[in-house]
């Protein structure tokens, strides 16, 4: 979709029709089997394109409504970005439809390449905060979850299992750019347990039947896992074997349960009482 070559500026190119390749292309990333054979992922929205620039991710294609083709701060980025091989699409208002399949589509997108980290080494600060997420199935949560880690000053986000994908149009538009700010690590769960075991600081799990309350535990000992389980089923018994410590976030009323989004959150603002202020941790 881009030139490979990054010393070869990307090229501009008029597009009116919704039948063309390389739309029809663009559209088949709304699969999760096209992205992975690719490599690449779909952004929508001036924010979320401006954050990926600025935070040097590599834009393969640049998409726009032509009548954006005179917005000065779009302009720019264009500019710049085909200096460093960034095609660029001025489409029709239906060609973004057709791409977004949305009636209203945001008149800019980007095709990226995804950006997979490795785990954490084992010389962390102690203060460091890295988020397990075990078979996440809502692209809604676990977009919430890496905003929320990326608010928090979180250090990074485990996918541990048939996660969803954080790279889908869903995903990504729910973590309102902090997708470009918070490392994300993909590992089975039998390669979790075991790179678990080397991990410097405590693990700590919410579970139903966790044995603390999740306001009564010191996490100021050394860097921390938290891990969280899927949203029907919570912890399965490998991770919650994996874990130093149980919490129970309290009911107060009749919900049996919060939201997984809504309780990653709690339990990181409660861990922020101990967190030095976003941007001192390593």
């Amino acid at each position: 979709m881009s030139d490979p070559v990054t010393n070869r500026p990307g090229r501009i190119f008029e597009i009116t029709s919704v039948s063309n390749p390389t739309i029809k292309s663009i559209r088949a990333l709304s699969l999760k089997k096209n992205r992975d054979a690719e490599g690449v992922f779909l952004a929508e929205g001036m924010k979320l394109i401006l954050d990926a620039f600025e935070n040097g991710w590599q834009i393969d294609t640049l998409i726009y409504a032509n009548q954006m083709s005179s917005n000065d701060q779009l302009s720019t980025i264009a500019a710049k970005a085909r200096v460093k091989g960034t095609n660029i699409l001025e489409v029709s208002e239906k060609v973004l439809s057709t791409i977004t399949r949305r009636d209203n589509p945001q008149m800019v997108l980007g095709v990226m390449r995804q950006v997979w980290r490795e785990p954490p080494s084992t010389a962390l600060n102690k203060s460091s905060v890295w988020i397990v997420l075990d078979r996440v199935r809502d692209p809604g949560n676990l977009g919430t979850i890496i905003r929320t880690a990326d608010a928090a000053g979180a250090n990074g986000i485990i996918l541990v299992g048939e996660t969803t994908d954080p790279y889908s149009m869903e995903a990504v538009r729910a973590t309102m750019g902090s997708i470009f700010n918070v490392p994300v690590v993909k590992m089975s769960m039998v390669d979790f347990v075991e790179w678990r075991k080397q991990w410097p600081g405590s693990v700590v799990g919410t579970h139903l039947e966790g044995a603390s309350d999740y306001r009564v535990i010191d996490y100021s000992g050394g860097p921390v896992l938290l891990v969280m389980g899927n949203e029907q089923q919570g912890l399965p018994p490998e991770l919650a074997e994996a874990c130093d410590h149980l919490v129970l976030i309290p009911m107060n009323g009749k919900a049996d349960s919060l939201n997984l989004a809504v309780a990653t959150g709690v339990m990181l603002f409660q861990m922020g009482k101990v967190l030095p202020p976003v941007g001192t941790q390593t």
